[in-house]
């Protein structure tokens, strides 16, 4: 006889009881055991099994084994705690190892409602526009919106989108780059794309925006993307210009859903803004961003905070973020440098003045002064590089990296610029007062040590962020001498991005040796990439940058979301003997800086280079005591006004766009609640940390506190435990953190920690099979006296399942299920919720003699079925009636119908019944 199974139903087959799942074709089963999880699902088609597959009930034994008042608190905070399937509004709630703040829940709110999400998410740099994308891609694929994905960012940063999906998603993606695709494609069948065997993918946008791999990629790309460093892909450069045509054909599809990313969406250039927008809706391109209607339009696609916004007024999520302590640290020259850097800046002048007479002579003149003075300005050792190297056709690169651009296709560039400038006697003379130099003491790398000392007394972790590769060596090698007791290390261009990762890994703490200090000396290799937070907390600037966002990028490294530290402290090194870091900071650091209080944002320097150029060649000059006549007869002048009316309009548009494009839409109050929602049901991280304590103390391992890390010494627990806990990579003295920010070396002990997971599923493994843990008496039937009741008050323990119709392009049926404790008295219930389980957690008054005992357990069992035909199963209906209104409030969109149904599966699982009766009766 052929039985028909609709999701929720209960089957047995193969001597035991399952689960049905939506069935993937008509006459097979997809089942999954009744106490097991999505990975332990089978696909078995019943005219094939040997004994025919049944109808099943879970029905509390007659036998069910007795308990107490604490075992059975914790059985239903492990069952709470085992549920991965949520039938609320937030689905992903379950599968998250952080818990987001509320302003990072903003983003998901507006992606549920729109019909096909589309958002350009522009949060500051360190805010964690990771997290609230993957918040994003989470829910869509808990609700059965997503099956594949993929996410387009820069080569330098797969690995770390690859790490964080699997850390904090637990989503295991696969990294597409030009090392990894021949060998993920290697084996395909011919008709089988990577991106059809692969629906995970996080793909280079360096590699896949070739035309050769665009259109393939165009024809397999799923139907939701995320596309991380946007603003990258809408400039005028060749390689931008491919990347904007990949994303312009994905975006056509009316359909997909792209989710973009990016610190600097606007930075006063309207056409290049205008182009990222089109991506969103391709109307926007062209609407008038004075009109109002537009604006309306926008912002439910468009999302911008400062972390300004974040710290203050009604948001104050000041605990998301420590505080920042800024300080500028000048530094003398000695006498010897001082005249080696007026000796090459006399030099340059010399050069300047002599290729006065046409406009592209002396911009190279320029160019290539300001190159070699940032070099002998940053270290002897780079100063020598830069007169040794010669240029040869690469002018046109020059500029770029004088003001720190990235280049399209590759990390920032740390070797040092050479000169366009022929050799002669005075520039090989030169070079030998640099070897000279480089020789002696160092009283810019002095200094450095003056400012890290009493940092490292108050044991901080220092980055020191070089502009030079040479620069960075010299830096290393010197202060390894000085701080021997230190671990030292440095990260430079010469590494490959997996290198660095790796290096940078390799200093973090053993259990063995918490308390040793790391200090790191980078190159701006390291300023976009790779999150130092939790091993670093003081950031100092070795040399200037002269793109202000480059400060921003450094310390946004480490200040960052998720920095346990309480304060980060930053350092701008500098000399107010050097011409050439007085020029910088009066042209473009000050004013950058003016702008950032005025408005909350740090700009990048204009478009336009050549009035920077012109202005830094005048303040240098004036600096030097050139006569002011060569600074009219080059027309340097001009530069400088220029330069100031630049800055007041980046000033002015910034302030515009912060009027038009500023998140102010939704409120703290429209999104906390819904949260909270979810915790309660789920169990929050302190209810994790409570279950965790309780349940290691049952097992005769009771936790160790030491400061605000707890010890979970695994290798005392129960043989079993042990095995399981070590398939999933925990073994020895586990440092759990109880509170974000996690400290480096412990990780957050959240519902889905895979100690919290183990030892729940453990203990209702336990009460449901006598035989599993038997010693530890977890049963599913008890009766005890209570202060907390004022007559006779049974609570049932259910397992609750739901049908979940999600009416989407493609409309998908879903299980849910959720732990439910409900308080009856008589024929009704009077409790439900944390209100029964305040009930169930007050401790039992007395030990009831066993007849009594299991005389109301008998009766407790005797009432259940009435009690299940009738104010249980009301229950049930009305929860899956408030959960379609909770899906209707957060995903319709002004008035549009719920595009979610709920039905509730009947009769509920009983997993504990316990009779709580008044005083001491």
């Amino acid at each position: 006889m052929t039985v028909n199974f609709a999701p929720g139903d209960l089957v047995r087959a193969r001597g035991r009881e399952w689960v049905a799942l939506p069935s993937p074709q008509d006459g097979i089963l997809a089942l999954r055991p009744l106490s097991g999880s999505e990975s332990d699902t089978v696909i078995l088609d019943p005219t094939l099994e040997i004994l025919p597959v049944e109808p099943a009930r879970f029905d509390l034994p007659t036998d069910a084994t007795t308990t107490v008042q604490a075992k059975a608190a914790l059985l239903a905070d492990a069952m709470r705690l085992t549920l991965r399937r949520g039938a609320g509004p937030f689905r992903s709630a379950a599968q998250l190892a952080f818990e987001p703040r509320t302003y990072q829940l903003v983003p998901l709110l507006m992606a549920l409602r729109l019909s096909v999400p589309r958002l350009l998410i522009a949060d500051d740099v360190g805010i964690g526009k990771t997290i609230e994308a993957g918040l994003v891609l989470r829910e869509l694929m808990d609700r059965g919106e997503v099956d594949a994905f993929s996410v387009l960012c820069p080569p330098h940063l797969v690995e770390q989108w690859v790490g964080e999906l699997k850390s904090r998603f637990g989503i295991d993606a696969v990294a597409v780059t030009s090392g990894t695709a021949s060998r993920l494609e290697r084996g395909l069948p011919l008709a089988q794309t990577l991106f059809n065997a692969y629906p995970y993918t996080v793909v280079s946008l360096d590699y896949i925006k070739a035309e050769k791999r665009r259109e393939g990629f165009a024809r397999a790309c799923p139907d939701f993307v995320i596309v991380d460093e946007a603003h990258a892909c809408v400039g005028t450069h060749q390689g931008r210009q491919q990347r904007f045509e990949l994303l312009s054909g994905l975006a056509r599809d009316p359909d997909r859903r792209m989710v973009l990313l990016t610190a600097t969406p606007h930075s006063g250039d309207e056409e290049a803004f205008a182009r990222l927008l089109s991506l969103i809706e391709p109307s926007f391109a062209s609407m008038s961003f004075e009109d109002a209607r537009y604006r309306e339009r926008l912002a439910r696609h468009f999302v911008q905070r400062r972390r300004i916004d974040l710290v203050s007024g009604e948001w104050h999520e000041s605990r998301a973020f420590p505080k920042h302590e800024t300080t500028e640290f000048p530094y003398r020259l000695s006498r010897a440098h001082l005249e080696f850097q007026e000796a090459v800046l006399d030099y340059c002048f010399g050069i300047v003045s002599r290729a006065a007479g046409g406009q592209r002579e002396r911009r190279l003149a320029f160019w290539g002064t300001l190159a070699l003075m940032r070099c002998v300005g940053s270290s002897p050792a780079a100063g020598l590089s830069a007169l040794r190297n010669r240029i040869a056709n690469e002018t046109d690169r020059l500029e770029p990296q004088i003001y720190d651009e990235d280049g399209d296709d590759e990390d920032a560039v740390d070797l040092e610029p050479g000169t366009a400038f022929d050799a002669d006697p005075e520039l090989l003379a030169l070079m030998r007062r640099a070897e000279a130099l480089a020789a002696e003491p160092d009283p810019k790398l002095a200094a450095l040590v003056d400012a890290l000392t009493p940092l490292i007394k108050k044991g901080a972790n220092p980055v020191v962020f070089c502009r030079y590769l040479a620069t960075a060596e010299h830096v290393r090698d010197g202060l390894r001498k000085v701080f021997p007791k230190l671990t030292i290390e440095s990260v430079t261009g010469v590494l490959t991005p997996d290198e660095r990762r790796d290096r940078v890994a390799d200093m973090a703490p053993s259990d063995d040796d918490k308390q040793v200090q790391r200090l790191l000396v980078a190159t701006d290799c390291l300023s976009e990439g790779i999150n130092l937070q939790q091993l670093f907390d003081a950031v100092v600037h070795y040399d200037l940058s002269w793109n202000p966002t480059r400060h921003q990028q450094r310390e946004g490294r480490v200040d960052r979301f998720g920095q346990p530290a309480e304060v980060v402290r930053s350092i701008m090194m500098f000399s107010p003997d050097s011409a050439i870091d007085g020029a910088v900071l009066d042209v473009i650091l000050r004013k950058a800086e003016e702008i950032r209080k005025a408005t909350g944002v740090t700009v990048p320097l204009p478009d336009e280079r050549g009035p920077v150029t012109d202005a830094l060649m005048a303040s240098m000059m004036l600096r030097r005591g050139v006569p002011r006549q060569m600074t009219l007869d080059l027309r340097l002048d001009d530069g400088t006004s220029a330069m100031e009316a630049r800055w007041r309009d980046a000033e002015e548009n910034e302030k515009r766009s912060r009027a038009r494009f500023a998140q102010n839409a939704m409120k703290p109050q429209e999104v906390a609640p819904e949260w909270e929602k979810v915790r309660a049901l789920l169990g929050s991280p302190a209810d994790a940390r409570m279950f965790v304590e309780r349940a290691m103390a049952r097992f005769g391992v009771p936790l160790e506190v030491r400061k605000t890390v707890l010890l979970a010494h695994l290798g005392a627990l129960d043989a079993g435990l042990r095995d399981r806990l070590a398939g999933l990579d925990l073994a020895g003295s586990v440092r759990l953190a109880t509170a974000e920010p996690a400290p480096s070396g412990t990780a957050l002990l959240t519902r889905t920690h895979p100690l919290t997971a183990t030892l729940a599923e453990a203990l209702v493994e336990a009460s449901l099979d006598p035989e599993s843990l038997s010693g530890l008496g977890i049963g599913r039937v008890g009766a005890w006296p209570s202060a907390a009741v004022q007559q006779l008050t049974r609570v049932a323990l259910l397992r609750v399942r739901f049908k979940l119709t999600v009416h989407a392009r493609k409309e998908r049926l879903l299980l849910a299920e959720e732990a439910a404790l409900v308080a009856i008295q008589g024929d009704r219930i009077v409790a439900a919720g944390e209100a029964a389980r305040y009930l169930l957690n007050a401790p039992a008054t007395a030990d009831l003699a066993p007849v009594a005992r299991d005389r109301f357990i008998a009766k407790a069992k005797e009432d259940l079925p009435v009690l299940l035909a009738g104010p249980i199963a009301n229950f049930v209906r009305s929860r899956a009636q408030e959960l379609m209104a909770d899906h209707a409030r957060l995903r319709a969109a002004s008035g549009s119908a719920s595009r979610v149904t709920v039905e509730a599966v009947q009769p509920p699982d009983v997993i504990g019944l316990f009779a709580l009766m008044p005083g001491e009766a």
